[in-house]
């Protein structure tokens, strides 16, 4: 069976285009490819129509189309591979007045086709045609599938601005293909810029007005369109406001009978609107005139007789004020002497007002100390006369007290902060407390017996938890419990190890304990065993510190016990001292988290304004730290505080602004980023507050608003963005997010009143669940309902499990748990009556 070469033409030729194609690759433009030897480069094909770049809407197939003449044949190409001739559209013509041979295809491509491409290669297509004399190859041409998406990047806020300022409205429209088109509408109407030079759209689709008027005030609205979807943003109120202003002062008037004269003025210029402030100062002015212009007239006998009066009058009242302050002196020197004389009956009596029980703690139990061994908290100082009999018992600058034994006593509280001072005086000189600090915002004392109690310091998240029956009976101990900054102690770190907590120190340390108390921070790690070894430190009376407990390694007979959570850990001890956690990296992978917050002055007197960026520790106290210093500097937080996760990667923090409108502002910074070296983060103790400055310069002083965008990132790490948009005069927004929690309030909560389960329902819970169960509700069950099962060999070695179960759950929800929630854990466990009672007294 016989081929006609005619027919194999074709097909070899179009084999050989194949060859060729796939080792040159697709190119852009038309270009020659395998011409015919002796053919003519004349009648090489050449392309009427090229295939364009196209977009699917929707499910709607769109079609490309090629034209070339002369040509024999036209193949289309897409992403690589060949279009099946089946699915080729094709006409034949004759192009006019050279009568060569021409060609039309056309495909159709569906949106399906368009999504079985995946990866980063966009689908494109590609035409292909041939004749006698050779080859040629059409542009490519991209199939992209389009959309909008409905959420806005950034929307324009409201802004209040006075006459002649400058206003930015940003606009950041949502992510579509083709990119979305902008125009902003002015109370629904177009805003061309074309025909109001005092408008401008920029690049990022922001609409400046470069002077306020009071026309411009309105609602603006940002509206991006493409071929799917038109989208509208928020619309946001701009108000043009204008301070009224005095005209000029009038003339002055002639003057008056009085012997004064007035001007006036008026606050017209121009009037005050839309909000603006009212003229300062007085709108009518007068003056004493001089002898030279005082109209004199002669004195009849009416006036004569009028001044006799007033002179009368005036006498009259004078004497009458006299009698009154003779009357007034000897009545007070009368009553002088009796209080005087009634003093002394009262010489020995001194009124005490005790702190009454708030109203959220009206259902914890009352129970009524023993006074030879307790104490008490009051709100006010208690001093005994001088006169009065019996022994005192005074407090020691020891640790250890002695019993109180019967008669009057002196009572101590720990609200005042200038007992504070002394009472840090006092421990002072001992040589380990050397280091605490001289003041009370971030120390907690008190005095506590058997019955326990709690210190806090407020806002920092840190906590000493003293469980009933930590004390011995019959002790009464002076504790404390400080927060450290980190230049004030000497933490040695080595190899990959960081600080994740901040240094705490409760004692005095050589205090006889019964039961472990519990010692709670935050902590700034992201704790995973495969990327973290983590270790309790604590700080000898030598002043070494020394790995007291390894967590995940934990042994019932340590001294030392932790319950590891993702924010804070709550450390059992039954030696108290200084504290801290430090973290080893095991991988790259291991992270602490830092706290980003940016802070910028109340108020700009001056062309320059500055952006302060933090990187601290995500912790409260690092917190709170930094918002009292920027509240002594006058600074205001600008955006929300974000979380950025630094990994042990040794790669840098960097720090870049963007997108400063360049039409009102320019940044004096003159590299394109700031960057913090890894290690000062990572290991640097006592940098715990670092920051950078960005400096910007605005061009007039009548400009407030500010956007911009701040970028931080580790170098090949986590990074975080903050989108700035505010008034440097007005913005409060937030103000609310650096309002203190007050964590409970008072530092130092003596007996029952520290704990939210009450003092009897908790011994009888512990007397139901310690005791094992063959049917399994004991304490055990317990742990487990409250997810601390993993804790079990620690509490089996206690006396009482169930009460270290309690403790610690005191310990994680204070002041906010949730008491009914343990009662149904409790009730579970089939000790119904128990969980009824707990829940009828709880709700008392």
């Amino acid at each position: 069976m016989g081929c006609s070469p005619r027919g194999l033409w074709p097909a070899l030729l179009a084999l050989v285009l194949a060859v060729r194609l796939r080792a040159s690759g697709a190119q852009q433009s038309a270009t020659v490819a395998n011409p015919v030897p002796g053919a003519n480069p004349d009648l090489l094909p050449h392309f009427l129509v090229e295939p364009e770049d196209v977009y699917i809407v929707k499910n709607k197939p769109v079609t490309l189309t090629c034209k070339a003449s002369p040509a024999t044949q036209i193949y289309f190409k897409c992403n690589g591979e060949w279009v099946h001739q089946g699915d080729h559209i094709t006409e034949h013509s004759t192009e006019k007045g050279s009568g060569l041979p021409m060609m039309e295809v056309r495909i159709n491509i569906s949106r399906q086709q368009v999504e079985k491409v995946f990866g980063l290669e966009e689908y494109w297509c590609q035409c292909v045609a041939w004749s006698s004399s050779g080859t040629t190859k059409s542009q490519k041409a991209y199939v992209r599938i389009a959309y909008l998406r409905k959420n806005f990047e950034q929307e324009p806020l409201a802004k209040e601005v006075s006459l002649e300022q400058g206003i930015v409205l940003p606009c950041r429209p949502p992510e579509g293909i083709p990119p979305a088109e902008v125009e902003w509408l002015r109370n629904e109407d177009l805003v061309d810029p074309s025909l109001d030079p005092n408008v401008y759209v920029t690049r990022e689709h922001s609409l400046v007005v470069r002077q306020a008027r009071l026309a411009d005030t309105a609602n603006y609205t940002c509206v991006a369109k493409n071929l799917v979807a038109r989208r509208r943003s928020s619309s946001a109120a701009v108000t043009v406001y204008v301070d009224g202003g005095w005209t000029e002062w009038s003339k002055w008037s002639a003057c008056a009978l009085d012997c004064t004269r007035w001007r006036s003025r008026e606050c017209s210029e121009p009037p005050p609107r839309n909000g603006g402030e009212e003229c300062e100062g007085a709108d009518l002015d007068t003056r004493n005139c001089t002898s030279d212009l005082c109209i004199h007239t002669a004195s009849g006998p009416e006036d004569v007789a009028l001044y006799v009066g007033l002179i009368a009058v005036a006498v009259c009242l004078v004497l009458l004020l006299l009698v009154l302050i003779l009357v007034y002196c000897r009545k007070k020197e009368g009553l002088d002497s009796d209080v005087a004389d009634s003093s002394i009956l009262t010489s020995g009596f001194q009124p005490v007002s005790i702190k009454p029980t708030k109203a959220d703690n009206s259902h914890l139990l009352t129970i009524q100390p023993d006074l030879s061994t307790t104490t008490t908290t009051y709100q006010g100082t208690l001093c005994p006369r001088q006169e009065s009999s019996g022994p005192k018992f005074q407090l020691t600058n020891g640790h250890l007290l002695s019993p109180l034994g019967s008669g009057r006593h002196t009572l101590h509280h720990s609200s005042p902060a200038s007992e504070a001072e002394d009472f840090v005086a006092r421990l002072s000189t001992q040589n380990y407390f050397r280091s605490l600090p001289r003041g009370a915002s971030n120390m907690a004392y008190g005095t506590f017996n058997f019955l326990g109690g709690r210190l806090m310091i407020p806002n920092t998240g840190i906590s000493l938890l003293i469980p009933p029956d930590a004390i011995p009976r019959g002790k009464i101990y002076e504790i404390y419990l400080t927060l450290h900054k980190q230049e004030d102690v000497r933490l040695p770190l080595a190899g990959c190890q960081t600080l994740l907590s901040p240094i705490i120190s409760c004692g005095p340390p050589g205090v006889l304990l019964t039961r472990p108390v519990i010692l709670s921070m935050d902590h700034c790690g992201e704790p995973s065993p495969e990327n973290w070894s983590l270790r309790l430190k604590k700080q000898s009376c030598e002043g070494t510190w020394e790995d007291v407990l390894h967590l995940g390694e934990e042994s019932p007979a340590h001294l030392y016990y932790c319950q590891l959570e993702a924010r804070a850990c709550h450390v059992f001890t039954e030696q108290l001292g200084r504290f801290a956690l430090v973290g080893e990296a095991l991988s790259s992978a291991a992270a602490k988290r830092l706290k980003l917050l940016l802070f910028a002055p109340t108020a700009c007197t001056s062309l320059e304004y500055t952006i302060r960026v933090y990187c601290l520790h995500d912790t409260h106290d690092a917190l709170k730290e930094v918002i009292q210093l920027e509240k002594q500097m006058g600074g205001q937080l600008i955006e929300e505080p974000r979380v950025l996760h630094f990994k042990d990667s040794y790669h840098n923090l960097r720090l870049s602004i963007h997108d400063v409108p360049s039409s009102l502002w320019k940044s004096k910074l003159l590299v394109s980023y700031q960057e913090i070296p890894f290690y000062h983060i990572w290991n640097g103790g006592a940098q715990q507050f670092l920051h950078c400055t960005f400096t910007l310069e605005r061009f007039s002083p009548s400009t407030t608003d500010l956007a911009c965008k701040i970028w931080i990132w580790q170098v090949e790490g986590d990074g975080q963005s903050f989108n700035v948009n505010f008034n440097i005069n007005k913005d409060t927004r937030f103000a609310e997010l650096l309002a203190p929690d007050n964590e409970g309030g008072v530092p130092a909560l003596v007996g029952p009143s520290a704990f939210k389960i009450p003092f009897l329902i908790r011994q009888k819970i512990i007397s139901s669940l310690d005791p094992p169960c063959g049917r399994g509700a004991d304490w055990r069950t317990l742990a487990q309902k409250l997810h601390l099962d993993s804790h079990l060999g620690f509490f089996a070695s206690k006396a009482s499990p169930t009460a270290m179960i309690l403790n610690l759950w005191e310990a994680r929800h204070f002041p906010h748990g949730n008491l009914s929630q343990l009662a149904a854990a409790v009730a579970d466990l089939g000790k119904q009556d128990t969980a009824l009672f707990m829940v009828s007294e709880a709700e008392c």
